[in-house]
């Protein structure tokens, strides 16, 4: 048997050069992409750091501006922290006790009695004490005025106007127009404060005379706003004879029908005050109208549900008033309608006391007597109407 014998193919190796070039080339490709990556990272670092500068420069130039000695808003918050503090040190030590840069900052109301009008926040405290015992101010409307009396325009007369033929002589007419005259009135009140309090530090005085000038100044000006004659006090809205009432049937009960009564007093208000008209009686008042029925048994009266919305009667709310009339003899004792339009109330909100050290003395007192002026009355009696235990 012949065997023919062939060569095999060479096997090819690789040599120890072609080894290192490819490492090299991987070594390369690793240098090349970190070269890169530090490239990156050293662009990004400055551009973060050249923005950094800019912003910062920025808020320099506004910390420059709001602290240069003619910024407005800074002298406000101030000189508002100079007057708090110069008053809380006036009701402590007084006048005498205060240095001069304090002595200047209070604000002088009357040279000859000695009395310094109070901060805007002190007097901001005052009042909102006033309206939690004078509810009035909830449903009036309340301005500011710097005059002894407030005069507004008042419509007396409407135009009138009629059908005509086609050349039939036609009349003119117009509105008359007339003033009405709210004068501002003086209130006073004073409040005792012990030694002991004012040589407290830890003791806020500020809000004990707050708290004191508010519960009595509350007291007399609801007084006035609801029943006042007009005489060295505002002319209250019960008081005012151009508002209309309605009768209850009975002479000093509410009649055999209330609920009825209270419907008809109601709907005697035109309806574009009644959308927006308020009941406004006394506890006793309320206590009564709560009992009342609709000829479906429910209650007239309906309680909130929902947190900050008052309690309704017929679907408008009610403000409780302790000056209103108890239901009883030719009383008035419950009164609906818009008061924002039918009543205005004009505030001299610069509230002037005077630190009396010396009367009370010997009680270990010092007295801090207070004065306000306000005005109030119905400009638009139409908006209100009354109702009255009467026959008729």
């Amino acid at each position: 048997m012949d065997y023919e014998t062939r060569s095999a193919e060479p096997i090819e190796t690789r040599n120890e050069d072609d080894h290192d070039d490819g490492l090299n080339t991987a070594v390369a490709a690793v240098d090349e992409l970190r070269t890169a990556v530090e490239e990156h990272r050293s662009a990004t670092d400055e551009r973060i750091t050249t923005e950094l500068r800019g912003i910062t420069e920025r808020l320099d130039a506004i910390d420059l501006r709001t602290q240069r000695p003619g910024n407005r808003t800074e002298e406000r918050r101030d000189d508002n922290a100079i007057e708090r503090r110069a008053f809380t040190g006036f009701l402590r030590h007084g006048r005498e006790g205060l240095p001069a840069d304090e002595v200047r900052s209070l604000r002088v109301a009357d040279d000859t009695a000695g009395g310094y009008l109070a901060p805007a926040q002190f007097v901001a405290e005052v009042i909102k004490g006033i309206v939690e015992v004078s509810p009035v101010r909830q449903a009036a409307r309340v301005g500011s005025t710097a005059s002894g009396s407030v005069i507004l325009p008042k419509r007396t007369g409407r135009p009138t106007a009629r059908w005509v033929g086609e050349t039939e002589t036609r009349t003119g007419t117009e509105s008359t127009y007339g003033q009405v005259e709210i004068p501002v009135h003086e209130m006073a009140a004073y409040v005792d404060v012990s030694l002991r309090l004012l040589e407290d530090a830890a003791v806020n005085v500020e809000s004990e005379v707050a708290m004191d000038l508010a519960e009595e100044f509350g007291r007399l000006e609801g007084v006035a706003l609801v029943n006042g004659d007009g005489f060295k006090k505002p002319t209250g809205f019960m008081t005012d004879t151009n508002v209309e009432f309605t009768p209850t049937g009975n002479a000093s009960t509410l009649g055999s029908a209330p609920a009825d009564t209270l419907i008809d007093l109601m709907y005697a208000v035109p309806a574009f005050y009644r959308n927006s008209g308020v009941w406004m009686m006394n506890g006793n008042t309320l206590a009564a109208i709560r009992k009342l029925k609709d000829g479906q048994n429910n209650f007239l009266w309906q309680p909130s549900y929902q947190a900050g919305q008052p309690e309704t009667i017929l679907g408008r709310p009610v403000i409780e008033a302790p000056d209103m009339d108890d239901v009883g003899s030719a009383a008035e004792p419950i009164v609906f309608g818009d008061f924002a339009r039918a009543y205005r109330i004009y505030d001299r909100l610069q509230l002037s006391i005077m630190r009396d050290p010396y009367s009370q003395a010997t009680s270990g007192l010092v007295r801090f007597h207070a004065r306000r002026r306000i005005g109030g009355g119905v400009v638009l009696a139409e908006a209100l109407r009354k109702l009255k235990c009467a026959t008729s």
